[in-house]
């Protein structure tokens, strides 16, 4: 009899990559050990849920079904401190702008 196939894990979002690219645009000297880029790897997917559940909350508090750019750029003011937040507004305008020129 043919075996079944093992169950997958659930998929978890690897950021490791982008850490290592943003990383070297600023430091281009430095590295990241294993250890580091598992925490950096968990520091993101914490931010990654925060901002996306208040996001959720917002669409839910003005009874929309689409979670779009506006939702997500509110949360992140409301998640993040101060100069952060705006540094962080500006880079998702940028990134948006971007993505809607191609």
């Amino acid at each position: 009899p043919a075996r079944a196939p093992r169950p997958r894990p659930p998929e978890t979002r690897r950021y490791s990559t982008y850490i290592y690219k943003v990383l070297k645009q600023v430091h281009p000297d430095t590295g990241i050990s294993k250890k580091g880029m598992m925490v950096m790897q968990g520091f993101i997917t914490d931010l990654f849920e925060r901002i996306a559940g208040e996001a959720a909350n917002i669409c839910r508090f003005s009874k929309k079904k689409t979670m779009a750019s506006r939702e997500i750029q509110t949360s992140v003011r409301l998640i993040l401190p101060g100069e952060l937040a705006k540094h962080a507004v500006s880079e998702g305008t940028k990134a948006v702008t971007k993505w809607q020129s191609t």
